[in-house]
């Protein structure tokens, strides 16, 4: 009964998310991914109580595998955060390779 229960949340979860997603309109996804940082954040702590309660195995290995998955979601999204702040910050400017400083010539 209580791998039922847990195979069925398993289910309810990933298409909940998979509609979730799929209403989002693609020009929205970036800007919205502080917000999923900060689901996914509630999400590592719910799934770290799954994999430490002394439930079963099969739930501790679906917590392992719900930590790990809403990791990779954080560090992606502040990786795609970061990626987009640097996009709409100040142009550096570069200096050509061929007047580079200390070229060997005294002056």
């Amino acid at each position: 009964m209580e791998l039922l229960i847990a195979v069925t949340l398993l289910v309810l979860a990933v298409f909940l998310g998979v509609e979730l997603i799929t209403k989002v309109p693609p020009t929205l996804h970036t800007p919205l991914m502080s917000g999923s940082n900060a689901i996914s954040g509630i999400t590592i702590v719910g799934a770290l109580l799954a994999a430490g309660a002394d439930h079963s195995t099969f739930t501790a290995v679906l917590g392992f595998v719900a930590v790990t998955m809403a990791m990779i979601n954080v560090v992606g999204g502040f990786l795609v955060t970061h990626r987009m702040l640097h996009m709409f910050g100040p142009k550096r400017r570069r200096a050509p390779a061929d007047q580079s400083e200390g070229d060997g010539d005294g002056s």
